[in-house]
């Protein structure tokens, strides 16, 4: 039961991997084409991810008082699926309608699909990790076939694969269990379960990190292959850099536990923030396409560590009925906040001063977002923590052993 569970997250996982990879990093170059700036698509990516921020206490009613946590994951694949048809506008309020319409279903499918692969990772005595990582191998070969299918097609026809590859995450997704243990962390409201993870200080400083090392992220998953090609850089060579970055997430994410185990989830997220400035700091110190490309090797150290330690951080000081709405506040701020102030920020930037300009902002955001991952190192070693329950910073499968 618990490898046929295994089974089918992996796929799941795998396939938004695939769709994500092929349509998210050209979506921006679809929107220019269409005759947007790059502020512009900042700027409607920044309505879209507010928008789906204002309905998360909607969503949270919905998976908490009618248990419908699968229906909800279907939904977060089949509509942005079907969405994706409508990209072929050049008028500014469709297209942010259509993005927000995405991005209001979009917002739910990482805590959900985290908060199952969690559970089910627990069951098989395995790591988060083992699970997540089909949806990185997803992504590199997704950026790499969308950066061929570009080259030879046109971009403007990447809502084909993209539709069929959610259609087969939702009818994977369809196979999961309505009713299981899954359901047990949500019995606490989305309010008092919020409420009580903003009084803890260790986890606001958690976050307000998250949030500064992510949004630089927007920087590669929005603006990368605009940056590319202001550059100078080739499109028919985007879709390597975008191979190499979501390939290195692979072992990344194998290793995470191992990582993890030996030096501690505060230090890991360290580790990843530190590989974050480094990412961003070659990157302004050698504006240059080859070097764009290389660089990319960070991103599984970088992303790769940091967020499969920030699901298990969150996951370990929060209670076992509270799991879905810590994935959730942790995802409000990692994707929602952090999403619209680096579309805004990040565009502006490479509109204003070019990609140089973009990379140095991002370099200081992360160094900030570094220190304050080491004030909440520093908080575990002093025992600080104020834990939002009393449960040591342990893997699932130590946890298994301790009960």
């Amino acid at each position: 039961m618990a490898g046929s569970q295994m089974l089918k997250l992996r796929s799941f996982y795998l396939f938004i991997g695939l769709a994500g990879g092929m349509f998210n990093p050209y979506l921006t170059l679809l929107l220019v084409q269409n005759g947007l700036t790059s502020s512009s698509v900042g700027v409607l990516m920044a309505i879209g991810t507010l928008v789906s921020i204002l309905v998360q206490p909607i969503w949270g009613m919905i998976v908490d008082q009618y248990r419908q946590m699968r229906l909800v994951l279907i939904l977060s694949v089949a509509v942005p699926g079907v969405m994706a048809v409508c990209y072929q506008s050049e008028h500014f309020v469709l297209m942010a309608l259509v993005y927000s319409i995405m991005a209001i279903f979009t917002a739910t499918q990482a805590p959900i699909a985290d908060s199952y692969a969690i559970v089910a990772a627990k069951k098989a005595g395995t790591t988060y990790g083992s699970i997540r990582f089909m949806a990185s191998i997803g992504n590199a070969v997704g950026g790499y076939i969308g950066g061929l299918f570009v080259s030879l097609l046109s971009v403007t026809m990447l809502w084909v694969p993209f539709l069929a590859l959610n259609s087969l995450a939702a009818l994977t997704a369809l196979t999961l269990p309505k009713k299981t243990e899954e359901d047990l962390v949500l019995r606490k409201s989305l309010s008092d379960g919020m409420g009580q993870l903003l009084r803890n200080r260790t986890f606001l400083m958690f976050l307000g990190g998250s949030f500064l090392v992510n949004q630089t992220l927007t920087a590669f998953n929005t603006y990368f292959v605009l940056a590319f090609k202001m550059s100078g850089g080739l499109p028919s060579l985007v879709g390597i850099a975008l191979l190499i970055a979501s390939i290195t997430n692979v072992p990344s994410m194998l290793l995470a536990s191992r990582v993890i185990r030996k030096i501690g989830l505060e230090r890991t997220l360290l580790l990843g923030a530190v590989a974050y400035m480094f990412r961003w700091g070659i990157q302004w110190v050698f504006p240059d396409p080859a070097v764009m490309i290389a660089v990319q090797v960070l991103h599984g150290l970088s992303f790769g560590f940091f967020y499969i330690a920030a699901v298990e951080y969150v996951s370990h000081v929060t209670e076992k009925d509270m799991q879905a709405t810590g994935q959730s506040v942790f995802n409000m701020v990692f994707a929602g906040l952090a999403g619209i102030v680096g579309n805004l920020l990040n565009g502006f930037l490479l509109h204003a001063g070019g990609p140089q300009l973009m990379n140095l902002a991002c370099m200081i955001s992360a160094t900030l977002g570094a220190l304050m991952m080491v004030y909440v190192s520093r908080s575990r070693k002093d025992g600080k923590t104020g834990k939002v329950r009393k449960l040591s910073m342990s893997l699932p499968s130590e946890i298994s052993q301790q009960e």
